[in-house]
C-alpha cells in the first residue's frame, strides 16, 4: 500500500475521488521503466538505487505517480538486507577499538581494514575446522576481504541494504496494483465501512469472513445467502484513539472483497481540512463494477487436508447422497456460519456437516457456541476426539445436534449412518 503522503484524491462536496490512472502505453511504459531500474540495481546498494530513481522522476509533474510505483516496487517486490561479514555494531566496535591505538592516516585505515579482514578470515576458519571434525561432508572455506570489511561497517544503514531478491511485476500488475492502493488510502480515515454483499456464491462469502477474522476487524454481520449479508465494520478513527494499524487492516480487506462477484460499499471518513485544520465529514462509495484487480489469491478449494481427504473417500462410496461443498450460510445474530458440507439426497432430504478438527480453544468455544445459537435440526457435527473440548471450556452436552468422534480421519460411512437414521 502506499503511504499517505503518495495518495491522491480529490474533494467534491463531501464525497472524496482517489487517482485512478488508464492502463494505456503511455502508462506502461512509466511502470515499465521503473521495473527495468529495480533489475539494474538488484546486487546493488538502496542508496544507488534511490539516486537512480531521483533521476528518472526529475522534474516531472507526475513525480508521485513514479514516487508511489517505485515505492510499491520496493515494499512488494523487493527484498533488501544487510550484507555484511559481521554484525554492523560489533564490526563498528572492533574496527574504532584498533584505529584508536595508532595515528589516523589514509595508509593506517586501510591497514585497520586489512588487519580486522585477516582476524575475521582466522575466526572464520576455525569455526571451519570444528564443523570439519564433527561433520563427514567439509565446510567450504570463507575468507573476508578488506573491502567487505569497509563495506559492512554501515551495512544497517537503509541506504547500505543490497537488493538481495527482486520478482519483477508485469507493467498493467504493476498499475492495477497502484490503483488499487489510491482506493486502500481512503480506508485510512474511515469511521464506518458498510458493505452490501449481494447474494453471491457461498464460497465468496466464506474468504471475505475469513479475511474478516484475520485482519481482527470489528464487524457486525446480519443478513442470510439468498438476500445477501450486510457487514458494518468500524474504521480505524471511531475508536477512541485512531489506529494506523487497524486503518491498515481495513485497507488489507479490499483485495478481498474484489472476490465476491457482486457487492458495494459505503465508507464514512473524518478528514482534516488541508487550509483549516478542522475535521470534516467525507463519503466514499465503491461497487464490484470499480475496475479495480485484487492481488490476492483466490480462497483455496479445501481448508485442510483432512476436508479434502473426505472427499476423495466419499466418491467411493455407492451412495445416492451427493456431497456439496459451502453451499449453505446460517445467519446467527452478529455472524455467521458456513457448515463445510451439505448432503442431499434425491428424495429431497437434505444435511448439513460441519467438521472440527484442530484449532484453538478460541474457535472451539466460538464454533460450539455457533452451533447452539443457530438452531439447526438438519446440522451434523464430526469433531476429532484429539481436542481437549473441556480445557477449552466446551460443554458437549449443551449440543443437541449428531456429533460423530473420529480420530484422524472422518469416515464417510459414519456420516452416512447418521444420515440413514436421520428423519
Amino acid at each position: 500500500m502506499l503511504p499517505s503522503e503518495l495518495l491522491i484524491n480529490r474533494l467534491n462536496g463531501e464525497t472524496v475521488a482517489p487517482k485512478q490512472i488508464e492502463i494505456d502505453d503511455e502508462h506502461r511504459a512509466i511502470a515499465q521503466s521503473l521495473i527495468d531500474c529495480f533489475a539494474q540495481f538488484q546486487g546493488k546498494r538502496q542508496g544507488e538505487l534511490d539516486e537512480r530513481l531521483a533521476e528518472l522522476e526529475g522534474e516531472s509533474p507526475d513525480y508521485k505517480l513514479k514516487r508511489g510505483l517505485a515505492h510499491l516496487l520496493r515494499k512488494g517486490f523487493s527484498t533488501f538486507e544487510e550484507v555484511s561479514p559481521l554484525d554492523p555494531i560489533e564490526l563498528r566496535r572492533q574496527v574504532f577499538a584498533l584505529s584508536a591505538q595508532s595515528a589516523p592516516s589514509p595508509i593506517q585505515t586501510e591497514q585497520t581494514l586489512v588487519t580486522i579482514a585477516r582476524q575475521l578470515s582466522q575466526s572464520a576458519s576455525a569455526d571451519i575446522a570444528t564443523q570439519d571434525s564433527a561433520s563427514e561432508t567439509p565446510a567450504s572455506t570463507s575468507e573476508v576481504l578488506p573491502e567487505q570489511v569497509r563495506s559492512g561497517l554501515y551495512a544497517d544503514l537503509p541506504s547500505n541494504r543490497i537488493l538481495t531478491e527482486y520478482n519483477p511485476p508485469t507493467p498493467d500488475a504493476l498499475l492495477h496494483r497502484y490503483n488499487l492502493s489510491q482506493v486502500q488510502g481512503i480506508f485510512y480515515q474511515a469511521t464506518q465501512v458498510i458493505l452490501n454483499a449481494h447474494r453471491n456464491d457461498p464460497g465468496e462469502y466464506k474468504l471475505l469472513f475469513r479475511y474478516l477474522k484475520l485482519f481482527q476487524l470489528m464487524a457486525y454481520i446480519e443478513g442470510d445467502a439468498d438476500q445477501g449479508f450486510t457487514i458494518t465494520v468500524d474504521g480505524p478513527t471511531s475508536l477512541f484513539k485512531a489506529s494506523t494499524r487497524y486503518g491498515l487492516s481495513l485497507a488489507k480487506l479490499l483485495p478481498a472483497l474484489l472476490h465476491v462477484t457482486r457487492w458495494s460499499m459505503t465508507a464514512t471518513l473524518q478528514r482534516r481540512d488541508f487550509y483549516t485544520k478542522e475535521l470534516r465529514k467525507g463519503q466514499f462509495t465503491l461497487n464490484s463494477d470499480c475496475g479495480l484487480v485484487s492481488h490476492y489469491p483466490p480462497g483455496k478449494t479445501y481448508d485442510s487436508m483432512l476436508e479434502e481427504a473426505f472427499v476423495k473417500r466419499w466418491e467411493k462410496l455407492k451412495t445416492d447422497w451427493r456431497l456439496e461443498r459451502e453451499v449453505d450460510l446460517v445467519p446467527i445474530p452478529g455472524s455467521v456460519m458456513i457448515p463445510d458440507f451439505r448432503l442431499v439426497h434425491p428424495d429431497g432430504r437434505s444435511h448439513l456437516l460441519e467438521i472440527v478438527g484442530y484449532w484453538r480453544p478460541e474457535y472451539l468455544r466460538k464454533k460450539f457456541a455457533q452451533v447452539r445459537k443457530s438452531g439447526r435440526d438438519d446440522l451434523i457435527l464430526a469433531v476429532s476426539e484429539r481436542l481437549n473440548l473441556e480445557k477449552a471450556g466446551v460443554k458437549v452436552d449443551q449440543v443437541s445436534v449428531p456429533i460423530i468422534w473420529f480420530k484422524d480421519r472422518l469416515p464417510p460411512k459414519a456420516v452416512l449412518e447418521v444420515l440413514e437414521d436421520a428423519p
